[in-house]
């Protein structure tokens, strides 16, 4: 997918978060991870996640806010807008992502990570009252996303395994 027009472009490995202004854009590259976008018209300010895991479990120790963690990540994301004077309450939230990744290799009656890492993100935006304005989610394969800033839209590109492509170009989201 090409860099739209002179923005700042940033690519999210997994993990990662980041919180810009309208110059910027921000790309990544999702397979079972999901990727969270908020985007306030009012101000063109916006925040986009890559995160892994839907939470880091109670069997570990928590430090500092890690974004590879879905409940994290999106913390981290609002704390970040507040600072700039984005209520979330009036944030644009779009998901991606949470697809299988290996299509029949799952035992029966298992439900996938992308499934929960997708389904976790739906149910962390409720609990904090952010509208989800759309949503690209599950499938087979992965998703190449770009959320440009300076107007909200997100594009995103699903390409699926060998053998399972339906040739899609991409949709604006």
């Amino acid at each position: 997918m090409p860099k739209l027009r002179n923005l700042i472009d940033i690519f999210l490995q997994p993990g990662e978060y980041f919180v810009a202004d309208a110059d910027y854009q921000l790309r990544t590259m999702l397979g079972s991870c999901v990727s969270i976008t908020l985007w306030h018209p009012a101000t063109r300010l916006g925040a986009m996640s890559h995160f892994l895991l839907p939470t880091r479990g109670a069997s570990k120790p928590r430090q500092a806010l890690d974004a590879r963690y879905g409940d994290e990540a999106l913390v981290l994301m609002l704390q970040d807008l507040q600072r700039l004077g984005v209520p979330s309450a009036h944030c644009q939230a779009k998901i991606f992502g949470g697809g299988n990744m290996f299509p029949g290799k799952l035992r029966a009656g298992a439900l996938n990570v992308g499934q929960r890492n997708g389904e976790a993100a739906l149910a962390l935006l409720q609990e904090h009252g952010i509208d989800v304005v759309s949503e690209s989610l599950f499938g087979m394969g992965h998703r190449q996303i770009i959320f440009d800033l300076s107007n909200g839209d997100v594009w995103s590109h699903q390409v699926r395994p060998i053998g399972q492509d339906t040739g899609d170009k991409g949709d604006l989201l």
